[in-house]
């Protein structure tokens, strides 16, 4: 059994709290991953003093150095592929396909990151006076925490701490207490890429160390993926701070599929299966609403139905063509439950699923049945809370505006898909949905890395977008420079 420690300036050290936890395999609770310190604040303190203390000598080394770095510890990464996508699985319940996927895109992200350490460039600005040269600089903003959730525990984080490193900025690292191993490797493979002491620190840990992390005045910007309830609490704490803290917040959504009248259907119901069921619908990219014309409805829904009837729930670790893991813990499993059982309440009809698994070994895990609610309203719960499960609400419509119109009730506005053929439905789709992605017949889940990535209300704090070139924004400052003869 793994024996985690934290990564504090340079070494790996016990927390000074004796106080730990369990990580366990969500497929089946009798494997228990190993034993984390569970960290206190003077721990997140002294991570961040070693921050700050490591910062002017990072910050000074040329961006291309940093580079090479990111780039050593992608090549580490990928020669420990087969080990971490077990791992990956192990802990967070992902199948074996979907692990892969993640550490490949790890890997390419700090890749990504190490390419641009040699285009990290501010502008030349024309002045209105002669003899004068103005151009703009970007200079790292400092200590950056990042605070990092468990259903993407290595790939959310490695696209926080890749541009956070790479602009210059020193980082110390909370990740989610459900995922903490997969994280540890992370950090492993940075060390054994030659990281400099104190560069990068990682803390495990709850509530405690996130709290620290984000009102300790010594740090200078905020990354989090999370709850909307946790983003809101890190936003007031880092407004508190007697400075001019950065944070950047990306909180979940609530993800519809449009699906009309003049969709190619077999595409359609592939596109809706993969995206409200891929990843156990664990994803906050995932889709929990699809709305269907009126036209089609009843021949969707019931080709939906035999398709979704077809998915294979279980262990990947035992089983590699099994198409859905467990949910990542008892807590989400009984959420999960309990919405199903909210959703039967307010009068939607449960058409397919709605129980836990627990036949043969599938009883010592998390294991829920994929779920479809039908003849669901927009004013239900199950139609306007984040459940973060595999539970889908199929929603009738007659029209684009009717379906725009549902699609924009939630709060949320993180993605949403339309699957269509007809231009004037693509760009008045694009034109009115609330949602910060935009997918056109394709599934509400899958980004390029390449590509910027936010939401709208409570989806993001619509301060700074993350992943691509955007993602440098929040951790850099620019000065303007002015020069005369």
């Amino acid at each position: 059994m793994e024996r985690g420690k934290n990564f504090v300036g340079g070494e790996w050290k016990p927390s000074v709290s004796s106080v730990t936890f369990q990580d366990v395999n969500p497929a089946d609770i009798r494997d228990v991953i190993g034993e984390f310190p569970d960290s206190v604040r003077d721990d997140a303190k002294e991570a961040i003093d070693a921050a700050k203390d490591a910062l002017k000598k990072w910050e000074d080394l040329p961006a291309p150095q940093r580079g090479r770095i990111l780039l050593r510890a992608s090549y580490i990464l990928e020669r420990e592929k087969e080990d971490l996508v077990t791992l990956l699985t192990r802990e967070e319940g992902k199948t074996i396909a979907e692990s892969e996927l993640e550490v490949v895109r790890a890997i390419e992200i700090l890749r990504f990151f190490a390419g641009l350490s040699y285009r990290l460039k501010g502008e030349t600005i024309p002045s209105a006076f002669q003899n004068t040269l103005i151009f703009t600089i970007r200079e790292p903003m400092g200590v950056a925490s990042i605070i990092t959730p468990w259903n993407f525990p290595i790939a959310i984080p490695a696209w926080k701490i890749a541009p956070a490193l790479i602009t210059g900025n020193t980082v110390v690292f909370k990740p989610s207490p459900l995922t903490p191993l997969i994280a540890q490797r992370l950090v492993e493979a940075f060390e054994k890429a030659g990281i400099p002491k104190g560069v990068l620190n990682l803390v495990h840990g709850d509530v405690e160390v996130g709290r620290e992390m984000v009102t300790n005045k010594n740090v200078d910007v905020v990354s989090f993926t999370g709850s909307y309830e946790t983003g809101s609490e890190i936003r007031r704490n880092c407004v508190k701070v007697d400075k001019m803290m950065r944070y950047q917040l990306e909180m979940g959504g609530k993800n519809p599929l449009i699906v009309m009248a003049d969709a190619d259907i077999g595409k359609a119901i592939e596109i809706a299966v993969k995206g409200a069921f891929g990843l156990t619908g664990q994803a906050c990219t995932a889709t929990s609403r699809i709305l269907v014309e009126e036209e089609i409805y009843d021949v969707f829904l019931r080709r939906f139905i035999e398709a979704t009837s077809k998915i294979r729930v279980g262990n990947s670790l035992k089983d590699r063509d099994v198409d859905m893991g467990p949910a990542v813990s008892r807590q989400q499993l009984e959420k999960d439950l309990k919405y199903i059982e909210i959703g039967k309440e307010e009068g939607a009809k449960l058409m397919l699923g709605g129980r836990r698994i627990e036949e043969g070994e599938l009883k010592y895990g998390f294991f829920i049945q994929p779920t479809v609610f039908t003849e669901v309203s927009k004013d239900m719960k199950v139609a306007k809370d984040e459940i973060f499960g595999p539970i889908v609400c199929l929603m009738r419509f007659k029209g684009i505006e009717e379906a725009i119109d549902i699609a924009n009730s939630v709060d949320y506005g993180l993605t949403a898909g339309i699957c269509t053929v007809n231009l004037h439905n693509v760009m008045e789709f694009i034109r009115e949905i609330e949602v910060g992605v935009v997918k056109v017949n394709q599934p509400t889940i899958g980004l390029e890395l390449q590509v910027p990535f936010g939401g709208y209300k409570k989806s993001s704090s619509a301060t700074f977008k993350e992943q691509g070139e955007t993602a440098i924004e929040i951790f850099t400052k620019i000065k303007s420079v002015y020069i005369s003869s």
